[in-house]
């Protein structure tokens, strides 16, 4: 946030975010075309005005029940046992309906908590891909809890506490103008004043505090999580020690605001309790003098003491309320932040779907940069043929992966086109397109679960004999086997069960199980050894076959038999052709070739 902007211009920046998060949570209260959702909605409150109308009857029983017992006022009708039998029922009533009404709105608060819980977590898939390599995950994970929580909270108190809580501060102080004098109300009118400006104003003030603690702990989580992904690398350097020094510093400067956010909440605590015992203390001395002036009857000085006490209570209510909301809406604004953060790369409107007939890749006078400041790739013209293997080649930062998330869409093209058999990919959808490609990446990432889980995942509803098919053509079915637990063995966090051979061979399994026209490789054997890397070779060949393939290389010797080598330097395309072709040339190409034959030369001596 600027540091030139005022506090009444950041008070009222917070007052248009939390109406901004009112008027974003209410469709999920009363949703359009939802008739059995607004039925539940207005029988709960049918519920909840019950219950107030007979909470704020009932001390009138306890009176006349207290005038029975000192004869002061004999009730001929029920007698004291009979009033304070009826005083036992209405509070019993009270209760039972303000339970009825949180059984019929629990259904409305967990779908309108799952509905928004989806929405946000659908949202954050489709997001760009620049978004999510600058967000932090830990951070990003704590947000969205955070949000989510406040869903349900917000939703029913919102419908049920502020409203009726007035309703019954209103009632209760019409009770008291007619059934004493204006005095009464009048004090009882002051404290209320008293006790919201007071709550309201120290409310406002921690809520600060409160966004402070959640930047904090979202530090924190942030640091404790990036630090757990990284295990091996933290043991590899020896780090134990210092990630613990990083992560306790961010629990202190978390330790530091909660500490704030308690000492404050005592602040409010002690001030209500003042202001509310105040008022207590004077109404009662009223009463009290009323009655030893013969003008009230100790029923009515009992009926002012519950009414006052009935007073107190939703009033602390309304504190807690009142703090807990604008803690939800702090809470709820940052997931709503991430709801209305825009989608870089979005399908047109009415945008058909991929059709590809052969599989031929066209990248036309293709210019893009991740900064407008530094171009990446400067006019590149390539095609790929319809069942072609075609190699992308040159040193690090020459554009070849950028190309491959062009291909997948993972951003727009700045000038040019790609197609497919003639499509722009900006004008069709993006599960379409995602669907007509395969990739294996350079380092295959797994899910936490079973090894038949992560084959299975690239084809929902695949079958056991459809999983150790492509098991088997990417040559790991023997593997699998020969483990205890099979297919059903457990790969571990990110994979790392396995090893780097074993999760690529997973990882070309699960693509071809998604059975793709267009097979996108990405470095997909750099990473591993020699001797893996033949066999891995091997298995992508069999991939390969009758598929348009794109391959990504680092170490030439790996594409070395593809129909076209196209040689990127500085983000032009600077050769293009056969292997032999190019090493005839004696160009950029051999010199590459060269080089890689005289390193491994060394390695090998």
């Amino acid at each position: 946030m600027p540091t030139d902007i005022s506090a009444a211009e950041l008070a009222a920046a917070e007052r248009r975010s939390g109406w901004r998060t009112i008027k974003r949570v209410f469709p999920y209260l009363w949703p359009e075309g939802q008739t059995w959702v607004k039925r539940r909605v207005v029988i709960a409150m049918g519920f909840l005005l019950l219950s107030k109308l007979i909470a704020v009857g009932t001390p009138v029983l306890y009176k006349r029940a207290v005038d029975s017992l000192s004869g002061e006022v004999p009730d001929l009708a029920l007698g004291a046992v009979g009033l304070t039998v009826a005083y036992g029922m209405a509070r019993l009533m009270t209760v039972g309906f303000q339970q009825l009404r949180d059984a019929v709105f629990a259904r409305v608060g967990q779908r309108a908590l799952r509905r928004l819980a989806l929405e946000t977590f659908t949202h954050i898939h489709r997001l760009s891909m620049r978004y999510h390599i600058t967000r932090k995950t830990g951070g990003l994970s704590r947000i969205i809890e955070r949000g989510v929580k406040g869903v349900e909270f917000l939703l029913r108190f919102l419908l049920f506490s502020i409203g009726p809580l007035m309703l019954e501060l209103l009632l209760i102080a019409l009770v008291l103008l007619f059934m004493f004098d204006a005095w009464y109300l009048a004090v009882v009118a002051g404290v209320i004043a008293l006790y919201v400006w007071f709550t309201f104003k120290v409310t406002e003030w921690r809520v600060k505090l409160r966004r402070e603690m959640n930047k904090q702990d979202t530090d924190a989580n942030q640091k404790a999580i990036d630090s757990l992904l990284n295990f091996e690398t933290v043991k590899y350097f020896g780090a134990e020690q210092r990630e613990a020094d990083r992560y306790d510093s961010a629990m202190r400067a978390y330790e530091a605001a909660a500490i704030k956010t308690s000492t404050s909440l005592a602040m409010l605590n002690v001030g209500q309790s003042f202001i509310i015992t105040s008022g207590l203390v004077g109404v009662m001395v009223m009463a009290a003098v009323g009655v030893q002036n013969g003008a009230l009857t100790v029923g009515d000085f009992v009926m002012v003491n519950t009414y006052m006490i009935q007073i107190t209570m939703p009033l602390n209510f309304l504190g807690t309320v009142y703090r807990e909301i604008r803690q939800a809406l702090v809470d709820m604004g940052e997931m709503f932040d991430l709801l209305e953060q825009p989608r870089e790369v979005a399908d047109k409107p009415g945008a058909p779907e991929l059709r590809v007939s052969g599989g031929v890749v066209r990248f036309d006078d293709v210019r893009f940069g991740y900064d407008p400041a530094r171009p990446i790739l400067k006019g590149i013209d390539v095609t790929v043929g319809a069942g072609e293997n075609v190699a992308l080649v040159g040193p690090s930062g020459s554009g070849k992966s950028t190309i491959g998330r062009l291909l997948f869409r993972f951003y727009d093209v700045q000038g040019g086109a790609v197609t497919i058999d003639g499509q722009d990919l900006r004008d069709v959808t993006q599960d379409s397109l995602h669907a007509a490609i395969g990739v294996v990446p350079q380092d295959t990432v797994l899910f936490n679960d079973t090894i038949r889980y992560n084959i299975a995942y690239g084809r929902d509803g695949a079958t056991q004999d459809e999983i150790e098919a492509a098991a088997r053509a990417a040559q790991i079915h023997d593997f699998i086997q020969g483990l205890p637990e099979g297919y059903d063995t457990a790969v571990g966090e990110r994979g790392l069960k396995l090893s780097g051979g074993e999760k690529q061979r997973v990882g070309i399994a699960r693509t071809l199980l998604k059975d793709p026209p267009i097979l996108l490789l990405d470095e997909a054997t750099s990473a591993l050894d020699t001797e893996t890397e033949a066999s891995i070779q091997e298995a992508l060949r069999r991939a390969g076959e009758g598929r348009t393939v794109i391959t990504i290389a680092h170490r030439l010797s790996t594409i070395a038999d593809a129909d076209r080598i196209v040689v990127l330097q500085e983000g032009e395309v600077v050769e293009q052709g056969t292997h032999d072709a190019l090493l005839a040339q004696g160009g950029r190409y051999a010199a590459l070739w060269a080089r890689q034959q005289a390193e491994e030369d060394e390695d090998a001596a």
